[in-house]
């Protein structure tokens, strides 16, 4: 097993990656929900709150929750638009734990009477994406 940055250990410093627990077992399809995500507005720089879908199928890593918390926190000081955010966090994901398919889900709360819900996937949609 690799090591273990977060985990375990009092960090609750944002991070640019991600931890990984290796994982040989069956095919299986991992969903996991951060109903407290935010980031700025890239024009306004109000706070935009949301909840992000990550489902993935792993290859041969699971994401470490703590790590993936520290990972999304980063956010919280970013402006950006939504959508973006969402291509940018399956992009990092997609790269970093290399499963067989990845799905980034934001639905964001309403703003201007506007809600916006943006997805992203990577890998292998016919064969393993729901």
């Amino acid at each position: 097993m690799a090591e273990l940055r977060h985990l375990g250990k009092r960090s609750n410093e944002p991070t640019d990656k991600v931890d990984l627990i290796e994982w040989g077992g069956e095919t299986i399809h991992v969903r996991l929900e951060c109903t407290e995500f935010t980031a700025l507005c890239p024009v306004t720089g109000q706070p935009d709150f949301g909840t992000l879908v990550i489902e993935y199928v792993p290859a041969k890593h699971l994401v470490e929750t703590k790590s993936l918390k520290l990972y999304l926190w980063r956010y919280r000081g970013e402006r950006a638009f939504n959508e973006a955010l969402v291509d940018t966090i399956a992009s990092d994901l997609f790269a970093q734990m290399r499963p067989r398919w990845l799905r980034v889900t934001g639905e964001f709360n309403l703003r201007g009477g506007i809600s916006v819900t943006a997805m992203a996937q990577r890998g292998d949609e016919e064969r393993y994406g729901s």
